[in-house]
Order: structure tokens, then C-alpha cells, then sequence
């Protein structure tokens, strides 16, 4: 294997014989980076371009591997909702972060989400990108960019998985307008966490439908959605300008599942604004 291109930060047990991989950079208050759940996802890889622009501005920047992904432990378990916004939460209480400002993009949203509404007194915002759980499991389905991860990950009943370099291309050409982005080092950084994923990660990655609980949440919400998203559909920006009070909701042209990294300087000023309101 090549030499490792995702760092390595810090470790801290979060019980149960299992460890999470996080970076941290920054003081102030914790604003927390949960990343999606394509194979090879780690917290780095997702929001590189990201955290630092806000640890530099007074943010206390947190950006873990969920359990199963980057270098955090993979343990052989079911890998649904409870089981990763448990080990998220006492990941945040491991490291002191009582109450925290949560950024979460895909699967990492739906985390986002289910945290704050089981935990409302502890989360001050959300911003989402794009996240999952606001549809029903069949529209995923149907969606171009989850049948590809599928195939790459699981294989199909006639063609069992072979997950290789050009396997990940073809799914992470499908996250971004502009093909351009998908460098050479995306796909290397992606594919040596891959590697060490058991197919369990993502055979049981279930996630609830949260739509009907959108109302519920009590913080602030920010959502980003791109047009050319073939992961998750628009149609989520929507569910949440409708149900969360006062929501923001921003959807861009030319976009795709990576608003954070095909807009990174956008996202970046635009959600501090949004951070910064008290």
C-alpha cells in the first residue's frame, strides 16, 4: 500500500473496546464535522477544505470518523442510526464538548439530525448538506449515484464486488458537477480506507425516515443542496424549508452531492454567517 495520504490525528475510546479517529484543530466553541458514508469516507477527507477556515475563526473544529469509517474501529455489529449516534455522542463527552454546533453532510446529516432531536439542550445548529433520511429508502434507491456505491461496495447478484480504484472513480465521478475535481488523490485517500471496510459497514447502514420529525427541531438550520445531486435527491431542501421554523435553505446550480467541496469558499463564509447568529 502507498503511503498513507489521510493524516493521522488523535484517538480517544468511547467504550466497549472501540476507538474514534478525529481530527481537532482550534479553541472556542466546538463546531463538529460529521462526514457521509461513501466507501472510504473519513472525517478529513470529506471537509479538509472546510474545518480549518473555522478553526482559524474561533471555532473549536472536531472532525471524527464514524465508526466503521477512516481510522476509527470496525467493529462486526449492525451499523445503524442508534448504534452511530451513540458512539458520537459519547465520542463528544470523551472529548468535553457539551454543546455543539453540528455541520454533517449526507449520512453525516442524518447523524445530525438524530442527535439533535434526541438531544435538543445540547446542540445550538445545524447545517446540512444535503442529508439523508428525508426520503423514503426506495426513492434512494432509484437514485444513479446510490445504485453505483451499491454495485462497488456489495456487487450485484451477477457480479460480485471488486472494489478497486476505477470502481471508486465511477461512484465519485457521480458526487460532483464538474468532473474536473475528482483528482488522482481523492481517489487514492478514498481507496486505502476502503480497503479495511467490512462489507457490514455498509450491508446494515440503515437509516431512519426522518422527514416526519423535521418539525421537531429546535435549533437553528441551515441546509445546502446542489441541483445535480445523485445521492439525495432536492426534493429534501424543500422537506426542510417547509417543516424546520425559520430554516435557511441554499440550493446551487452546477452542484452535486459535495456542496462543500465543489463550493467550498461559498461554504465556508456562508455558514459562519450563519454560525455566528446568537
Amino acid at each position: 500500500m502507498s503511503d498513507k495520504i489521510v493524516p493521522e490525528g488523535k484517538f480517544v475510546d468511547v467504550g466497549d473496546g472501540l476507538r474514534v479517529h478525529f481530527q481537532e484543530e482550534g479553541a472556542g466553541a466546538p463546531l463538529v464535522f460529521l462526514h457521509g458514508s461513501g466507501p472510504g469516507a473519513s472525517g478529513w477527507s470529506n471537509f479538509r477544505r472546510n474545518y480549518p477556515f473555522f478553526a482559524e475563526r474561533g471555532f473549536r473544529a472536531l472532525v471524527p470518523d464514524t465508526l466503521g469509517f477512516g481510522y476509527s474501529s470496525k467493529p462486526d455489529v449492525n451499523y445503524g442510526m442508534d448504534f452511530v449516534v451513540g458512539a458520537l455522542t459519547r465520542f463528544l463527552d470523551a472529548v468535553g464538548a457539551e454543546k455543539v454546533a453540528l455541520v454533517g453532510n449526507s449520512h453525516g446529516g442524518a447523524m445530525a439530525i438524530q442527535f439533535a432531536l434526541q438531544f435538543p439542550e445540547r446542540t445550538s445548529h445545524l447545517v446540512l448538506m444535503a442529508p439523508g433520511g428525508l426520503e423514503e429508502r426506495e426513492t434512494y434507491m432509484e437514485m444513479e449515484g446510490i445504485r453505483a456505491m451499491l454495485r462497488a461496495t456489495l456487487g450485484t447478484p451477477t457480479s460480485p464486488a471488486s472494489l478497486t480504484r476505477e470502481s471508486l472513480r465511477r461512484v465519485f465521478a457521480l458526487q460532483l458537477h464538474d468532473p474536473a475535481l475528482l483528482t488522482d488523490d481523492i481517489i487514492e485517500e478514498r481507496f486505502q480506507i476502503a480497503e479495511t471496510q467490512p462489507p457490514r459497514v455498509f450491508t446494515t447502514l440503515a437509516v431512519p425516515h426522518l422527514a416526519p420529525e423535521l418539525s421537531k427541531l429546535r435549533c437553528p438550520v441551515f441546509a445546502w443542496w446542489g441541483v445535480d445531486d445523485r445521492f439525495c435527491p432536492v426534493s429534501g431542501a424543500m422537506r426542510i424549508a417547509e417543516s424546520c421554523a425559520g430554516a435557511r435553505v441554499m440550493v446551487l446550480n452546477q452542484c452535486g452531492h459535495w456542496v462543500m467541496v465543489e463550493h467550498a469558499a461559498l461554504f465556508n463564509r456562508t455558514t459562519l454567517d450563519f454560525l455566528e447568529m446568537r
